[in-house]
């Protein structure tokens, strides 16, 4: 890149940012029911409830992070983050940051300390986390990323982003170990009790 492509994609990210910034703060404004998530993805809003199942797939993949990580690891649930594309606001279910990470200037964490997202699937939105966010995350060059998926009762595990894309999933069926050794989280995720919808 020249030094204008640079400052292009500079001035761009920063008017994604702002744009970003002005679509939460009227987001935080509105009466969103309680127990939903917001994020947007693409620069379309999306609000979808969190059921039980999904919750309890989250917090056993965050416990299994704190188990090998300890208590102080850097791992959020529904934080936003914003990535790489046009107004991709994520709050990804759980995203573990680099030891290192900080916030920057304007108090969001950036996308270059992401070491691993966890997205488990909602009937509304599982079109993004399989296609749009996948994508997004390929670019960020997130090296794990690892769906959920309660409906099929199926776990797909993407890593190794080449080219602003991952390449064909590991699907490891709920109830058989999922064996991340040997990646940034390096660990064995339990899944037997990860539960169906």
């Amino acid at each position: 890149m020249t030094v204008l492509e640079d400052r292009i994609a500079m001035a761009d990210a920063d008017a994604n940012t702002k744009r970003l910034d002005e679509w939460f703060e009227r987001l935080e404004r509105m009466p969103v029911p309680e127990g939903y998530r917001v994020e947007i993805v693409g620069g379309n809003v999306f609000m979808t409830p969190q059921r039980d199942t999904h919750w309890a797939i989250i917090r056993r993949i965050a416990r299994a992070l704190e188990d090998r990580f300890g208590m102080d690891v850097k791992a959020f649930s529904d934080v936003r983050i914003d990535f790489p594309g046009h107004e991709n606001g994520f709050c990804p279910d759980i995203a573990l940051l680099k030891d290192s990470a900080k916030t920057d200037d304007t108090g969001h964490w950036r996308y270059q300390d992401v070491e691993f997202i966890a997205e488990v699937i909602s009937k509304g939105t599982a079109r993004n986390d399989y296609g749009p966010k996948r994508i997004a995350y390929a670019e960020a060059e997130v090296p794990l990323y690892v769906i959920a998926d309660p409906y099929q009762g199926r776990c797909h595990v993407y890593s190794d982003p080449k080219d602003g894309d991952y390449g064909d999933p590991v699907r490891v069926d709920f109830g058989t170990d999922l064996d991340l050794t040997g990646t940034v989280v390096d660990l064995v995720l339990r899944t037997d009790r990860f539960p169906r919808d």
